[in-house]
């Protein structure tokens, strides 16, 4: 894949939120635990390029594990898809189905970006809008160290919340496929060919 200029890096970083939905489910404030007692549980992607698994790091991101969680066993991320794809930075999803509409989300999560994990290669993160706390369903990997998206004594960052322990293969090629402009989101890193993530289920 291509490299990345640090100014195109920055400038990508400014829209890493701009399609995280906020259509939010009413809940009560305080939502119940899934899984408490399992710190570093698994989850296994079927898309439609292959299968991913993912192991969760609810000790150090115990708010983000617990409402990503939610979505999977809820089966919220069931026939979404990976709208954004943008070579040597990410590949987001969890926020839209194959028609890009957007699905309905729980309410959004306070932002754990401090907790030490860094957005390295093949990690998982939390995509979300200017407002630090802003993230609810949207999560992207990491396809290169991207340090531009970690805290700063000014800023915050985005949460990292997992690594990709399986599956690689299938995200390289993820990354490989070709985008082009998708008039509903109004973007231009859209997957022309749609990667479906077909179930998302806790191992």
């Amino acid at each position: 894949m291509r490299a990345i200029s640090p100014f195109i890096r920055f400038i990508l970083t400014l829209f890493i939120g701009l399609f995280a939905g906020s259509h939010a489910v009413a809940e009560a404030c305080d939502p119940p635990q899934v899984l408490p007692d399992n710190l570093f549980p698994a989850v296994k992607l079927e898309t439609s390029l292959g299968d991913i698994v993912i192991e969760l790091d609810r000790r150090k991101a115990p708010i983000t594990v617990n409402n990503f969680l939610r979505y999977v066993t809820s089966n919220r991320y069931d026939g979404t898809v990976f709208h954004r794809v943008i070579a040597d930075f990410v590949v987001q999803g969890g926020g839209y189905d194959a028609g890009m509409n957007a699905r309905p989300t729980y309410p959004a999560i306070f932002n754990e970006s401090g907790n030490g994990l860094q957005n390295r290669q093949w990690t998982v993160a939390m995509a979300r809008h200017d407002d630090p706390h802003s993230a609810t369903s949207q999560f992207f990997f990491n396809l290169a160290d991207n340090e531009n998206l970690d805290p700063s004594s000014r800023n915050w960052g985005y949460t990292v919340f997992g690594t990709v322990i399986e599956g690689i293969a299938v995200i390289e090629q993820m990354a490989q496929s070709a985008t082009g402009y998708n008039a509903d989101l109004d973007a231009t890193d859209v997957p022309q060919t749609p990667i479906v993530l077909r179930k998302a289920g806790v191992l």
